[in-house]
């Protein structure tokens, strides 16, 4: 039974050292002195921040992507055992001794250094020569912007890594389907290939792009394979599942894995927290849950309560009133009301109290049992510290003509009605019945007289009205919007008839016990659309640049200057290896047409598996470098030489697939072969050259004089001679 002990145990296994070496390769050039500069270097002092609050688990909202970057970087602090203490607020700023740098950026690095060995791999998986493969690899390996980006606590080496991680996966899955379909190695590389896109996506946005790229790719695939009369019907249909748990349900489940986990570890009130719902800051330990548990859920008649807009924009607030009046006349000369000012105000308020009245009934605090207010219900809203109405009529409002003044009605003995009706409509409603719920309810408050629906303009009201946001009655409705929508956060039943005894009920806290909260989906939900949605900053930064700078390296950014001596980092491309990539990319599409004309005319210059090889090549490459380029020529946000590496990363591995065709279909002698493969390595040694002299500023580690500074401004003198030469052509 035991006989097996008495053999020895024995292991094989097949040892790409290519692999080996080039791995070697890229830890070296990516991990050799990366706690250098031991000092805040450009974006990092952005990233930091949301570190330091995982590490203290603070909530926080970033527009910029979904939080698994964010997340990889944190992990990085946590193994370093970094407790989050440190104020990131300037580039430049010396690291205290409980930062971790080197656990910090050691992640990004190894996704920067492993992108060389996956980039031989991709090559190696199209079926490409082992010298292409290598040349691909060795690119990656000395592009000097690759190197910065990947040194550094930043999102787009990570970005990278997982964006090859997935055309990696499907290509090797690919080839397992035509040897062994359905094996343990084929289940592997397609489950890994959605794992890989979700990651891609999860990191940052752009990641979409190359998720829908292989999804294009595998439809295509699959759309072949239902046409193979070779395979049942039974056989095709497990396909097509497999690929569809695999490509959608995957990269679905483990994105939202991503936000259950984030929103798990950030699950205090922090200082993002006024962008978020009452329902969602409500679901935090600590800010607004402290105020908000215990309270009633349900609103009834005579209940106290404080309407927050659910806008948002320019800034959470509250429905506010309070003792001034509008103006008699405003400053184009338009008469008001003179009626008591309502308004959004962004600041917690006594004033920010309302009463819920039943219009057929004086009484304003809650009967025993209470009665709950339900959707279509018309009722008063008093504001607790004037007891006036809210109410709105046909006088314009003061900043928006188009719409009604909302105001508190004061009785100056005029011919001025009172109109302070409002029907309460619930929008998120299961059913008409629907009882309007503290926090959870999203309402629209409609005027039973005009039709005008409360809604939140954003404009700031002149100094008469303290800079408030000026709050109007729609008149002309234009479907769901939310600054027409608003929601009870405080909350409390009203137990005293009098005016003075209420006022001391408004100004004392309300009372707490337990705790609210949202489901998972929920906060995802809002937490996504806030993502989507929230603006980002599009001021002009000095090393902002345009997509049309990219592709000509007519940028770069200045990311670290030492203090004392002239070392600095740059984020500088190798012009060389740039030129190229973008030279091989127009030379690809037009061979590509050249050849699809001349197939279309029956003359197949090309084998069949080298014409498939070629085409799902340009496939991954060249379509990896649209992707990734093009939509930022249609986006209006400031952007920066670092958001075409990933588009660089796919145009590199083209390069090599051009020169090998090139040699091999277009080089007819041997004589034109051995021309053309001394070019290609005096090519690449001007690579290795350009490589070498940036260095330097790669690194960071050598103080340069200003001769060697003025050296590597090549392109900038050159310019200064240009410009001389048009002012004057005699010099």
């Amino acid at each position: 039974m035991l006989g097996f002990l008495q053999r020895p145990v024995l292991v094989k296994a097949d040892v790409n050292l290519n692999v080996v070496a080039l791995t070697v390769m890229g830890l070296l050039s990516r991990l050799w002195g990366l706690t250098y500069p031991r000092a805040v270097v450009f974006d990092e002092v952005y990233y930091g921040q949301y570190i330091s609050f995982y590490m203290k688990r603070v909530f926080f909202l970033d527009g910029s992507g979904p939080p698994f970057g964010h997340m990889l970087l944190a992990l990085g602090g946590y193994l370093g055992g970094f407790d989050g203490n440190f104020l990131w607020n300037r580039i430049g700023a010396e690291y205290s001794s409980n930062v971790p740098v080197w656990s910090l950026r050691l992640l990004p690095a190894l996704a920067g250094a492993l992108a060389v060995p996956m980039a031989y791999q991709i090559l190696w998986e199209l079926h490409f020569s082992h010298c292409a493969a290598m040349g691909a690899a060795l690119l990656i390996l000395i592009e000097n912007a690759l190197i910065t980006q990947s040194r550094l606590m930043l999102l787009e080496s990570l970005l990278i890594f997982f964006n090859l991680s997935a055309v990696l996966s499907y290509l090797k899955f690919s080839n397992s389907q035509k040897r062994r379909p359905f094996s343990p190695s084929w289940w592997l590389w397609l489950t890994l290939t959605g794992v890989a896109c979700a990651c891609a996506v999860g990191t940052k946005y752009m990641g979409v792009f190359t998720y829908l790229l292989v999804l294009g790719v595998a439809t295509v695939h699959t759309w072949h394979l239902i046409g193979d009369r070779t395979l049942s019907n039974v056989c095709v249909l497990c396909h097509v599942l497999a690929r569809a748990v695999a490509l959608v349900l995957v990269p679905v489940v483990t994105y939202l894995l991503f936000f259950y986990v984030h929103l798990t570890l950030l699950c205090r009130s922090g200082p993002h927290d006024q962008i978020m719902s009452s329902a969602f800051q409500a679901s935090l330990e600590g800010g607004l849950a402290r105020i908000t548990q215990g309270q009633p859920l349900e609103v009834a008649y005579g209940s106290q309560v404080t309407l927050k807009s659910a806008f948002g924009k320019p800034m959470p607030c509250w429905l506010h009133s309070h003792q001034s009046t509008y103006p008699r006349i405003y400053e184009d000369s338009r008469g008001s009301s003179h009626q008591q000012q309502v308004t959004c105000y962004p600041f917690k308020d006594v004033n920010n109290w309302w009463i819920v009245k039943d219009p057929g009934r004086h009484q304003l605090e809650v009967s025993a049992p209470p009665r709950p207010v339900r959707h279509g219900d018309v009722v008063q809203l008093v504001h607790g510290m004037t007891t006036r109405f809210l109410n709105t009529h046909d006088v314009a409002a003061p900043l928006n003509p188009h719409a009604q003044e909302v105001s508190c009605y004061i009785d100056y003995n005029i011919s001025m009605p009172a109109q302070n009706l409002w029907r309460l409509d619930i929008v998120n409603r299961e059913s008409d019945a629907e009882v309007w719920k503290t926090i959870l309810s999203e309402v629209r408050l409609v005027h039973v007289n005009t039709s005008a629906i409360l809604k939140l303009s954003g404009a700031h009201l002149p100094d008469w009205g303290f800079r408030q946001l000026e709050v109007v009655g729609e008149k002309l409705s234009r479907g769901y919007h939310e600054s027409t929508v608003w929601t009870v956060e405080e909350h409390r039943y009203g137990r005293s008839q009098e005016q003075k005894e209420r006022e001391l009920e408004l100004h004392s806290p309300t009372q707490m016990d337990v705790s609210r909260n949202l489901s998972f989906l929920a906060r995802f939900s809002e937490l996504q659309w806030r993502m989507l949605t929230m603006r980002s900053d599009d001021s002009e930064h000095k090393y902002s640049s345009t997509p049309l700078d990219w592709v000509t390296l007519d940028t770069n950014i200045a990311y670290w200057l030492h203090p004392r001596t002239s070392a600095q980092i740059h984020l500088l491309g190798n012009a060389v290896i740039w030129a190229s990539a973008g030279l091989a990319t127009a030379l690809y599409t037009l061979l590509f047409c050249w050849h699809l004309l001349r197939r279309q005319r029956r003359l197949c210059d090309l084998p069949e598996d080298s014409w498939l090889r070629w085409v799902l090549a340009g496939a991954l490459c060249a379509g990896g470098w649209a992707v990734n380029y093009l939509p930022f020529l249609l986006m209006e946000k400031t952007l920066f030489l670092y958001h075409y590496l990933p588009a660089l990363t796919f145009q590199i591995l083209l390069l090599p697939v051009v020169l090998q065709h090139v040699g091999e279909h277009l080089c007819r002698s041997e004589l034109q072969r051995s021309v053309f493969g001394a070019l290609v390595v005096a090519w690449y040694s001007a690579a290795c050259h350009v490589f070498d002299t940036l260095r330097p500023l790669t690194y960071g580690h050598k103080s340069l004089s200003p001769s060697e500074l003025q050296a590597l401004r090549w392109r900038e003198s050159w310019d200064i001679l240009i410009r001389k030469y048009q002012q004057d052509p005699t010099q």
